[in-house]
C-alpha cells in the first residue's frame, strides 16, 4: 500500500483559500487514483473531490463544485486540494485517499488513507 501524509490545515476566515497537500510514499505514485474526503464532528465521512491517474479527470460533490479545486504532480508524489470561497461548513478533518481502483465515491472503495488535517472556516 502507499502512504499518505497530509499538511496544510489551519484556521481560515470564511470566504478565505486553503490549500492542503498530500504526500505519498511507499509505491508508484502515478498508479493510483487520488481522493479527498473530510469528516465533521458526529457526522460521517464524506466525499469531496477525486483525481484520475494522470490527472484528466476530476470529480467534485455539489457542495464544493466551482470553489474546489484538486490536482496532482506525479513527478513529486503530491496531491493537492485547493480551497477557495470557504465556508463555516467546510469545517472538517480533511482525509487523503488512494485506490488503484476507481470503485466508487463512498470512503470504503479507498484502501489507503492518511491521517487527516484539520481545516477550521470562521465567520
Amino acid at each position: 500500500q502507499v502512504q499518505l501524509a497530509e499538511s496544510g490545515g489551519g484556521l481560515v476566515q470564511a470566504g478565505g483559500s486553503l490549500r492542503v497537500s498530500c504526500a505519498a510514499s511507499g509505491r508508484t505514485f502515478s498508479r493510483y487514483y487520488m481522493g479527498w474526503f473530510r469528516q465533521a464532528p458526529g457526522k460521517e465521512r464524506e466525499f469531496v473531490a477525486a483525481i484520475t491517474r494522470g490527472g484528466e479527470n476530476t470529480y467534485y460533490t455539489d457542495s464544493v463544485k466551482g470553489r474546489f479545486t484538486i490536482s496532482r504532480d506525479n513527478a513529486k508524489n503530491t496531491v493537492y486540494l485547493q480551497m477557495n470561497s470557504l465556508k463555516p461548513e467546510d469545517t472538517a478533518v480533511y482525509y487523503c485517499a488512494a485506490d488503484e481502483l476507481f470503485r466508487g465515491l463512498l470512503s470504503k472503495f479507498w484502501t489507503s488513507w492518511g491521517q487527516g488535517t484539520q481545516v477550521t472556516v470562521s465567520s
